[in-house]
């Protein structure tokens, strides 16, 4: 498991730390891989229109093709989602 953002990769390890996060964290300030698995897209704030990151979630396989996405994620919760679609992936 991966957690990929725009921030530096001191911001990302003051995080990390923070929340203790039990997987790898990659910097991503140019933004190339969020252009490559396009998920820069138009977001709002006050009215206004503006680029920003999605967060997203992309479950790979071990071929390195991806199996599923998750768009639009809310954090709370967000895990157990994942988790029940593993499980039933197994299944499957």
């Amino acid at each position: 498991m991966l957690g990929i953002s725009g921030d530096t990769s001191a911001k990302q390890k003051k995080f990390q730390d923070k929340y203790q996060l039990p997987y790898s964290l990659l910097a991503d300030p140019e933004k190339k891989v969020a252009r490559a698995f396009g998920v820069i897209k138009d977001k709002s704030m006050y009215g206004k229109i503006f680029k920003g990151i999605s967060r997203m979630t992309f479950v790979i396989a071990p071929d390195g093709k991806i199996k599923h996405i998750f768009d639009n994620v809310k954090a709370a919760g967000h895990a157990v989602e994942v988790l029940e679609y593993l499980k039933n992936e197994v299944k499957g």
